[in-house]
């Protein structure tokens, strides 16, 4: 059977706008997010989804929750959506990083799939944990349809996963926040499912949208 799984990067943050590195720091929705979240919401609503899914981080949980109140649906939270960790590059723009950690830096920009930033996680460990969480969805809705809300980090592994893009190459995609990004996992792929991407970057609900940003 086949699970469809529609994609959501939360709303944008003040960190998204000053470029800054957020990882896991807990930072909410500014007042551009609230209003690309309600726009998903109502453009998404026009779905039909037996679950709603998010990340436990609270911009991630407070879009969700706007297309959940649309569905008449709970938010079921899932810390392994969560956006990657990106350890002592938390909460500094990739200039800083240049500057404090210049060895750091030439690794994150060279995509390094084993460096975890000293107190992070690479890339490796974060597509171990995507994976994980896809398995835990398709196995509990197969054959559903189901959204999620998560990050940029996160939705760069279902992508290249999902195209057969390495996770060392640099990324040629654009992750826009409040975007609908569909795939479906079928059980019936040599690896147990296969991963397959339907449609990336619907974000036409979108007046305005933050195309690059920090992840």
């Amino acid at each position: 059977m086949t699970t469809r799984i529609c994609f959501i990067r939360h709303g944008e943050t003040d960190w998204n706008v000053d470029k800054r590195i957020q990882g896991q720091t807990d930072i909410p929705l500014n007042e551009n997010g609230r209003a690309q979240g309600l726009a998903m919401a109502f453009n998404a609503a026009h779905h039909s989804f037996d679950a709603i899914y998010s990340s436990d981080l609270v911009r991630a949980h407070e879009t969700a929750k706007m297309l959940a109140t649309r569905r008449g649906l709970e938010v079921k939270l899932l810390p392994q959506l969560r956006e990657r960790h990106y350890g002592i590059f938390q909460g500094i723009t990739a200039a800083e990083g240049v500057q404090r950690y210049p060895e750091a830096h030439a690794r994150y920009k060279a995509r390094d799939p084993d460096y975890d930033f000293d107190t992070g996680e690479t890339m490796h460990t974060l597509a171990a944990r995507v994976e994980a969480a896809i398995n835990h969805l398709v196995s509990h809705h197969n054959g559903e349809t189901i959204a999620a809300v998560s990050h940029a980090g996160v939705l760069d592994i279902v992508y290249r996963r999902a195209t057969g893009r390495p996770l060392h190459t640099p990324r040629d995609f654009i992750i826009p926040n409040c975007a609908l990004n569909w795939f479906r996992f079928d059980d019936h792929g040599p690896d147990g499912h296969g991963w397959h991407l339907e449609a990336w970057d619907d974000h036409h609900h979108l007046a305005r949208v933050l195309k690059e940003s920090a992840e």
